[in-house]
């Protein structure tokens, strides 16, 4: 398996002293069999089996096996599912999904990785409860953004003569973190794409997508620059319903400026024109939440 991770690192281009270091920790797994046959153990039962219920442990196992050898629980629970992409490919494989496919859907984890640095000073990922869709092969990454097939949340919508309502199938959006911008051209192909991939799982119901996100909170779609890529995706969606944080309890902080809410908004970095004006509008007494959109694309 190390050799087989020492390839996954180099074909998406991890950068060197992050390569190092997870290959290190790993070797700490590998050598010590308490903690290596736990890791075999995920492994062989994701070889044998897909479980939907599955993934609530392999979090925990990993952190498990990593506590052994005094491995971080965020690099044990990234290091899992490196180990867990070799089969995953094979599965692309014999189900037809193409390698630009998988390969897009694998960056996920580099991506998490670099929120982690960011956020956490550490080398892993702490959101790895995020990737078990990719492993179910619930989720995948088409173009610059990712889908998955989910029930519309809400009793009814209609637009242009489309209607939905509650329970119908529609396909969920999420925007990776990547150096690539969401620009209309690189979300139009990953819509599309998206409709041709789920085409069989969407029958008699219009091809809508849905996203759910901090970057759909009404109180806040207005103070990004309207010349920006975020300002243009947030306002292709109808929001049509949005919840509030508690006072003080900016959750999604961690998405717009790489850190965790102290409590104090003065920290927040304002080193982007969008990072400036959302810490101005926190500042000015401004509130937090998130929407949940619709869009028939």
């Amino acid at each position: 398996m190390k050799k087989y991770l020492q390839q996954f690192l180099k074909d998406f281009d991890y950068q060197e002293s992050d390569a190092k270091f997870l290959l290190d920790e790993y070797t700490k797994i590998e050598e010590n069999k308490e903690s290596n046959d736990i890791f075999c153990e995920i492994i062989n039962d994701y070889e044998k089996t897909i479980k939907k219920d599955y993934y609530n442990e392999v979090v925990l196992k990993a952190g498990e096996a990593g506590k052994i050898v005094g491995v971080h629980p965020y690099t044990s629970g990234l290091l899992i599912f490196m180990c867990l992409s070799k089969h995953l490919k094979q599965i692309y494989k014999e189900k037809g999904i193409s390698d630009e496919i998988y390969h897009n859907s694998m960056l996920d984890l580099k991506y998490k990785l670099i929120e982690c640095k960011l956020v956490k000073k550490i080398v892993g990922s702490f959101v790895a409860w995020w990737f078990p869709g990719f492993f179910e092969l619930t989720r995948f990454a088409l173009g610059r953004l990712q889908f998955e097939i989910c029930d519309f949340a809400v009793d009814s919508y209609e637009k242009d003569g489309k209607r939905l309502k509650k329970g119908d199938k529609v396909i969920n959006v999420h925007i990776p973190r990547s150096e690539t911008p969401i620009d209309k051209a690189s979300c139009d192909d990953s819509y599309n794409q998206a409709k041709e991939f789920f085409k069989n799982e969407i029958n008699d119901t219009p091809m809508a997508f849905v996203c759910h996100s901090w970057l759909l909170y009404p109180k806040t779609l207005e103070i990004f620059p309207k010349n920006s890529n975020t300002y243009r995706f947030a306002h292709e969606y109808d929001v049509i319903w949005a919840t509030h944080d508690k006072e003080g309890d900016h959750c999604d902080a961690w998405r717009l400026f790489d850190m965790d809410y102290t409590g104090n908004v003065n920290d927040y970095p304002e080193d982007t024109s969008l990072r400036r004006v959302y810490k101005e509008y926190l500042k000015n007494g401004g509130t937090t939440g998130e929407g949940y959109g619709v869009l028939f694309a």
